[in-house]
């Protein structure tokens, strides 16, 4: 909406004011002043500040009406797919205690990942009906291909796991089939791994809900070292310590790079960063902070100590989580506060950018 101007015509006692409304930097309505003639060349505030509003009230963008079973989904399945990346490296190797470990908690949290998804949609059939066709501008379409083509890979890693706990390499039939294709499986469920750790940012970032979108360039790394943090922390907890340097290692670097990558995404978000720092988001986003940094610092300095990798790991884990559910409790906050649609635009505009819009 363009500034209105409001003049009033010079007269020998009154000076020619000229009245402007505009918007400060953090997205409040102003109203400024000019005085003219006679040696009136300053600004002055004519009326108070005010706060942006919507015709009747109303949000400019509908929030997302997923509930927290979508923040679940987008933290599982980034452990699905850090952990077999994780089972995969392991493999190479020979690190069973660990691939085990890998392979059995990317199918738990990969289950998990689903039921949160399906119950979003209602019922399972919806899931399926999204894989008649492929839609290549379509994150959600893309996505669920990913995921159809990760979780049978992931589904035989875990199963030829299971098969080997319960038997031996006697085994024949369809058992020895089953372990023989371990590894197979397991290296393609690494492979096909990454793009189910970035593609949920994505899938946000592509909305109009402003503090998702206006993170879309660093959003996905933030999501992906996530993953490697919290799959990291998982080997950590599960995996005997002997066997545990490659998660220790993971989850160290992945939450250096989050903990960067989150910095960088605030900074490069503007004013829709406020609602990472505000209400539950706020208290989320501290919490993930504050528990990444010490589950990184006890994977670089615990060294063998079973109770502090365990500690550390656990750690981590609840940092990924919590990163997860702050940064989808803010993308709804921002959704209902006219500012965080306005301000971007404004500002956008002022810079002679396009404005794009989203839907």
């Amino acid at each position: 909406m363009s500034p209105a101007v409001h003049r009033s015509g010079p007269s020998a006692d009154r000076p020619a004011t000229e009245a402007v409304i505009g918007y400060d930097g953090s997205g409040n309505a102003r109203r400024k002043g000019r005085r003219r003639g006679r040696g009136g060349s300053g600004e002055r505030s004519m009326v108070p500040e005010a706060t942006f509003s919507s015709y009747y009230g109303r949000p400019i963008v509908k929030p997302a009406p997923w509930e927290h079973d979508i923040a679940a989904y987008l933290f599982s399945g980034g452990l699905a797919a850090g952990s077999s990346l994780l089972a995969a490296g392991a493999d190479l190797n020979d690190l069973p205690a660990l691939r085990r470990t890998g392979r059995l908690a990317a199918l738990g949290a990969l289950g998990f990942s689903m039921a949160a998804l399906v119950h979003d949609l209602g019922k399972p059939s919806r899931f399926y009906n999204m894989l008649r066709t492929m839609k290549l501008t379509s994150p959600m379409s893309v996505g669920t291909w990913i995921l159809s083509i990760y979780g049978p890979f992931a589904g035989a890693a875990a199963a030829s796991e299971a098969v080997r706990m319960v038997t031996d390499d006697t085994a024949r039939g369809p058992l020895r089939l089953i372990r023989v294709m371990g590894r197979p499986s397991g290296l393609m469920a690494g492979l096909t791994a990454p793009p189910v750790a970035a593609y949920t940012a994505v899938l946000l970032a592509d909305t109009a809900t402003p503090s998702w979108h206006a993170a879309y360039k660093e959003l996905p790394f933030v999501f992906v070292s996530s993953a490697l943090a919290a799959s990291g922390g998982m080997g950590m907890v599960a995996a005997p310590v002997d066997q545990a340097g490659p998660a220790r290692r993971m989850a160290a670097g992945g939450a250096v790079v989050e903990l960067l990558a989150e910095r960088q995404m605030e900074r490069s978000m503007g004013v829709t960063a406020e609602p990472l720092h505000a209400g539950r988001a706020g208290t989320l986003m501290k919490a993930a902070k504050v528990l990444t940094a010490a589950g990184a610092a006890g994977a670089l300095l615990g060294g063998r100590s079973r109770a502090l990798s365990v500690l550390s790991g656990a750690a981590l884990m609840a940092g990924s989580a919590c990163t997860r559910f702050g940064v989808f409790e803010a993308g709804l906050e921002s959704a209902k506060d006219p500012k965080y649609t306005v301000v971007p635009q404004r500002e956008r505009l002022e810079r002679g950018e396009p404005v794009r819009y989203h839907h």
